[in-house]
């Protein structure tokens, strides 16, 4: 049996606000909208590569980072992994854009954030390790 051809287009984030977070992460990434309508926005490199998409979920909790395994808790079910070259720099921009740097750092050369609808995501330096 041969295998059909797949493609990742778009790791999709749930948000109750897909133009917002969409936005935030356009500046963040120096990245493209290439959709904003209701309930769904898109965010991809000009380079080409997979992009982001944001839908609407009208019951979004913010996940809880790091789990405390309460089962009132949302959990955290994906993040996203974000290569920088300055780590102050980028991290200082995060939060200007309106994201939050997380209280616990499990890491010296990473940085977990919080995007504006709550979701972890970690800026990191390679190290050359």
């Amino acid at each position: 049996m041969s295998r059909p051809r797949a493609n990742l287009t778009a790791t999709v984030i749930g948000t109750v606000d897909p133009s917002g977070l969409a936005r935030f992460y356009a500046d963040l990434l120096g990245w493209e909208i290439r959709r904003d309508g209701p309930g769904w926005a898109t965010v991809r490199d000009p380079e080409g590569g997979p992009g982001l998409s944001f839908q609407f979920e009208p019951h979004h909790r913010h996940p809880v980072w790091p789990g405390h395994g309460r089962p009132e808790e949302q959990q955290m079910m994906m993040h996203l992994d974000i290569e920088v070259q300055d780590l102050a720099e980028a991290s200082a921009l995060a939060v200007s854009l309106g994201g939050a740097v997380a209280e616990f750092q499990p890491q010296d050369d990473v940085i977990v954030h919080y995007d504006p609808a709550g979701h972890p995501f970690c800026l990191w330096v390679a190290t050359g390790e």
